[in-house]
C-alpha cells in the first residue's frame, strides 16, 4: 500500500496515525517532491475511479492562477486536467491511498482510511 501526503496537511497526519495504529505496512510518497507524472495520475485516477476535477483542489493559488474553476470537465479536457495536476502537484487532493488489490481511496477521513485497510487485507 502507499499513501500520497503532503507531511503539512492534517488529513495526511490523521491517515498516517490511523495506518501505524493498525499495523498497517505502507510506502509513503511526499507527492510534493517526489512528483507523479502525468501517466501516474492516469492509473491513480483509473484506480480511483474519478475525474482529473474530481480530485483537484480548485482554491489553491495555483488552481485560481490557471483558471481551472472556467475549465471545462470532460473528455476534451481531461489531458490539460491531467497536465495540470503534473506541473502543479499542490493541486491534488490528499492523502490517496492506493492498496495492494488495485483500488485507491482519497482518504480524507477515517471511514476512508479503514476502507482503504480492508481492500489491502482483502
Amino acid at each position: 500500500m502507499e499513501i500520497w501526503i503532503n507531511p503539512a496537511c492534517s488529513k495526511c497526519r490523521s491517515a498516517i496515525s490511523l495506518l501505524d495504529a493498525e499495523g498497517a505496512e505502507y510506502t509513503v510518497r511526499r507527492y510534493l517532491e517526489d512528483v507523479p507524472s502525468a501517466d501516474e495520475i492516469r492509473a491513480v485516477l483509473d484506480r480511483l475511479n474519478l475525474e482529473p476535477w474530481d480530485i483537484t483542489r480548485t482554491r489553491e493559488e495555483a488552481a485560481e492562477e490557471l483558471g481551472l474553476k472556467e475549465w471545462a470537465r470532460d473528455e476534451s479536457t481531461r489531458d490539460r486536467w491531467i497536465t495540470a495536476l503534473a506541473e502543479h502537484p499542490k493541486l491534488i487532493q490528499r492523502p490517496i491511498i492506493t492498496a495492494d488489490d488495485g483500488t485507491a481511496l482519497v482518504a480524507r477521513s477515517e471511514e476512508a482510511v479503514r476502507e482503504a485497510l480492508a481492500h489491502n487485507r482483502s
